[in-house]
């Protein structure tokens, strides 16, 4: 058997593309080398009937991978592992894209299936070196065009499923001037949407109470990243835990603001402005649902867990 020095992940998701350049340490861990996010936004139209992806989100989503692969070449990786998740699965030409991509890159675009999804950000979850002693947790990953809902009993994924609650899919969906402040009906009718799909996809909170339940994805990220940025220091210093009072204060807080001054909002990136009232709201209800007094982030994702998948070949 071949030993892998170094893997290059680069998941291409319904809001952001990002990279992760890993390798295994002496002590067995996924170990981070590198790691960068593009916001590029390749969903547009995913709440669609029939959702494509439009010339222009080729375009961007393109120009992020490629430039995701030179930030990886100094690190000469020895596999180069490309994904995709909501937006490439659901689109009717996402083949186009998967060719347009082997074309100019010489690389296979891997389309995820949602439980494929789910179960890899649960395995990703457990090189969390934080999360090492937890046993019985949930994970809520919330990304652009899904929601991917984990429960782990004694470290096993008990439950795991993808649901069409991302929050690019749901403003789509729901709001109807993203530019004005989140108001009714979308404010009541996200929830309600959330409650409904979560119901139906059979998914239980049945761990013992009171449960763990981790947040990844961009959402939390960014509650961390704006908390930081209130604080005068960066988002790694910050605490790990972000609570529910903390998630309704700022829904209230933002979602009273037009888009344009969501936009000025230190630590929120400016291309998340639009979709993150839709987030917050959907990770409140999900928290609401489970009886969840707050949320352990986690950046040990989708990547990571590529990543130990790679790398233990």
């Amino acid at each position: 058997m071949v030993k892998i020095s170094s893997v290059a992940i680069i998941d291409i998701g319904s809001n952001s593309i990002k990279l992760l350049v890993a390798t295994r340490s002496a002590d067995g861990h996924v170990t981070a080398l590198a790691h960068r996010t593009i916001d590029a936004r390749i969903s547009a139209g995913i709440s669609r009937a029939a959702p494509r992806l439009s010339e222009d989100g080729m375009r961007r989503g393109a120009e992020a991978i490629h430039a995701l692969l030179a930030d990886a070449a100094p690190f000469a990786p020895a596999h180069c592992v490309l994904v995709a998740t909501s937006a490439v699965r659901d689109a009717h030409n996402g083949a186009d894209f998967i060719a347009r991509i082997h074309a100019s890159t010489g690389h296979t675009l891997r389309i995820l299936t949602g439980n494929e999804e789910a179960n890899l950000i649960g395995r990703g979850l457990t090189c969390d070196p934080a999360l090492a002693t937890l046993r019985d947790f949930y994970v809520f990953d919330l990304g652009g065009g899904s929601l991917e809902c984990l429960a782990f009993r004694d470290r096993h994924i008990a439950q795991a499923v993808s649901l069409q609650l991302g929050c690019v899919r749901l403003t789509e969906k729901f709001v109807a001037d993203p530019a004005a402040p989140f108001a009714e009906p979308a404010a009541s009718d996200i929830p309600r949407h959330t409650r409904a799909s979560v119901a139906a996809s059979g998914f239980t909170f049945s761990l013992p109470t009171p449960a763990f339940a981790v947040g990844t994805g961009g959402t939390v990220t960014s509650v961390r990243a704006i908390l930081a940025a209130r604080a005068g220091t960066k988002l790694e210093l910050t605490a790990t835990v972000v609570t529910l009072e903390q998630l309704r204060n700022l829904l209230a807080e933002l979602g009273s603001l037009s888009l344009a001054d969501r936009q000025q909002i230190p630590g929120l990136p400016p291309t998340r402005a639009d979709v993150f009232p839709a987030a917050l709201a959907t990770v409140i209800t999900v928290a609401e649902l489970g009886g969840f007094s707050a949320y352990h982030h986690s950046l040990f994702n989708l990547r990571y867990g590529l990543a130990a998948e790679t790398l233990a070949r």
